[in-house]
């Protein structure tokens, strides 16, 4: 599958800003489920954009910009072939042993009422692990309600999964802390996801968690819609938790009344 993206920020400062800097997480890497055609990244005012690779082997891309700065734009596009491998990712950059993905955070540390929950499915599932993990991913979706506005890029599972409701990004992190506190080691991703309504235009990208399974490998859960990972998604950043994976993180000197609008579109071509 051929799919389309387009993710615009706009920002707007009422006073001007002396200094921004900010490090992307928005450009996909090439592996058995996907092939990069085309990808750019482009800002307005013009600056330059320095490529890295963090720890993970994420791809950063890191620009700067020295005031007074009123407003900046940053577009990624590009076109990436799909393809459905039944949710088993296979040819990724693998920097880390799988254990260390049973790591905690503050984002996904599992509370009790986590760990119950993940040790019920568990006994019912004592024996294969992949299984377990579709339960797990199940029993996610059954708990949690879609809901935008509720939480924020600052909430913990265990926040999120108390009061029941949540985005993507929540969704995710708990079935993180989930499997990691029944030893699995399991890490967040962030990307993109193609509507089967034909609905194009998206508030953000996508989330979703990946969980190791001997004999396998790692496996792509998407608890928000409850299947494993298909030609629909589009695989971009990998980490602990939202935090190292984000889309955008920066800093900015002085500007006030900072405004941002996010436009993603996600079509196939």
């Amino acid at each position: 599958m051929d799919v389309l993206i387009e993710h615009t920020t706009v920002y707007d400062y009422e006073t001007p800003s002396k200094y921004v800097i900010q490090s992307l997480r928005k450009t996909p890497r090439n592996f058995e489920g996907q092939f990069v055609r085309t990808w750019w990244i482009e800002a307005e005012p013009f600056t330059k954009i320095v490529k890295e690779e963090d720890g993970f082997g994420n791809r950063v891309h890191t620009l700067s910009l020295t005031g007074p700065i009123d407003g900046l734009t940053v577009k990624v596009s590009g076109h990436v072939d799909t393809f459905d491998t039944a949710g088993i990712i296979r040819g990724t950059y693998e920097p880390f042993p799988p254990d260390l993905y049973l790591s905690e955070t503050p984002l996904t540390a599992p509370t009790p009422a986590i760990q119950d929950f993940a040790r019920d499915i568990q006994g019912k599932h004592p024996d294969e692990k992949l299984p377990r993990l579709h339960a797990l991913m199940e029993a996610v979706r059954d708990r949690m309600a879609f809901d935008t506005g509720v939480t924020d890029t600052f909430t913990a599972a265990g926040d999120a999964f108390d009061a029941g409701h949540g985005v993507c990004q929540d969704f995710a992190q708990i079935f993180i802390a989930a499997a990691r506190s029944i030893g699995i080691p399991a890490r967040y991703v962030g990307g993109y996801f193609l509507r089967a309504d034909g609905e194009t235009d998206q508030e953000a990208g996508h989330a979703w968690a990946e969980a190791f399974v001997p004999d396998l490998g790692w496996i792509g859960f998407d608890p928000v819609h409850c299947f494993c990972v298909t030609e629909q998604h589009v695989r971009v950043a990998v980490a602990l938790d939202y935090r190292g994976a984000a889309p955008v993180r920066g800093i900015q000197k002085g500007g006030t009344g900072e405004r941002m609008a996010v436009s993603v579109t996600v079509k196939e071509a």
